[in-house]
């Protein structure tokens, strides 16, 4: 095992979506550099091995995914209780290889910044660049949580009709886990959910497993997954430009502005908890 912060080995992560399981044909796949295999039984048990020692890993079913723990499980896989709620579309928006960091992949899905350039057209246009003053602070159950961002965006939503001030609630739920809550536009005072399970494959590798949680209200499936896919189609190729390829920990590594107020606090937040996989450590 080439990871050695016990926090991530002690912790569950996603390794595979159900929609590409079969009983017959184990799925190859990596995690923390270590080769896996993950299968269903005939019961539709999960079933997760390591091919170094075909030893069989913790693994449980979770939102539509297979997740497994590399050592003893200290928590359980984070809760969504948006989930419970049945008016809603539940469905990965498709999982992606990333050919960075994981931790930079979070970051990237904190920022704001890069929404009219990166974006444009979708979720910010110019000249509508600047990212209004926001709160973050973390929680008792020892989350980064970012309140009262907001931003405009000129197709917020499949179901936007023009564009609007979107509001924004990010949260770091663990170190490769990230969520946000954002405005729905046909349901003012609800918000839609969106998820990364971040699997570490190596350092520098990661997949992006994508959970989507929207109202259902002139949503549907497909089109909800073709939006996701977009934008995601949209980050990968400057997400995999960015050098270092691992995250700086050291505050003076990068230079930040005023945007990046939870891509800091998000990095102390990992400093302070030890993170040193996928990250360069401060000094």
């Amino acid at each position: 095992m080439a990871c050695f912060d016990k926090l991530l080995l002690d912790d569950w992560h996603v390794v595979a979506s159900l929609e590409i399981l079969s009983q017959e044909i184990p799925f190859k796949t990596i995690l923390f550099e270590q080769s896996i295999l993950v299968s269903l039984s005939a019961y539709g048990k999960p079933i997760v091995n390591s091919t170094l020692d075909g030893r069989e890993m913790l693994s449980k079913i979770q939102y539509g995914f297979v997740w497994t723990c590399c050592g003893t499980p200290k928590r359980d896989i984070v809760s969504i209780s948006e989930t419970l709620e049945e008016d809603r579309i539940i469905v990965s928006g498709g999982s992606f290889g990333v050919h960075v960091s994981g931790l930079r992949v979070v970051e990237n899905f904190l920022d704001m910044g890069h929404f009219p350039f990166i974006h444009n057209g979708w979720l910010g246009e110019e000249p509508h660049t600047e990212v209004q003053p926001y709160k973050v602070h973390i929680t008792e159950a020892d989350e980064v949580y970012a309140t009262e961002c907001v931003f405009y965006q000129p197709v917020a939503s499949p179901t936007a009709e023009g564009g609007m001030m979107a509001d924004y609630e990010y949260k770091v739920l663990r170190p490769y886990i990230v969520c946000l809550y954002k405005s729905n536009p046909i349901h003012p005072k609800r918000m839609d959910y969106i998820a990364l399970f971040i699997q570490p494959v190596s350092p520098e590798r990661c997949i992006a497993h994508t959970y989507l949680c929207y109202i259902k209200d002139g949503m549907t499936t497909e089109t909800l997954r073709w939006f996701m896919q977009l934008i995601f189609s949209q980050d990968k190729p400057i997400l995999e430009n960015q050098l270092p390829k691992r995250l700086p920990l050291d505050p003076r590594a990068e230079t930040p502005i005023r945007a990046d107020k939870v891509a800091i606090a998000y990095r102390r937040w990992l400093q302070d908890h030890q993170v040193t996989y996928g990250a360069i450590p401060a000094a």
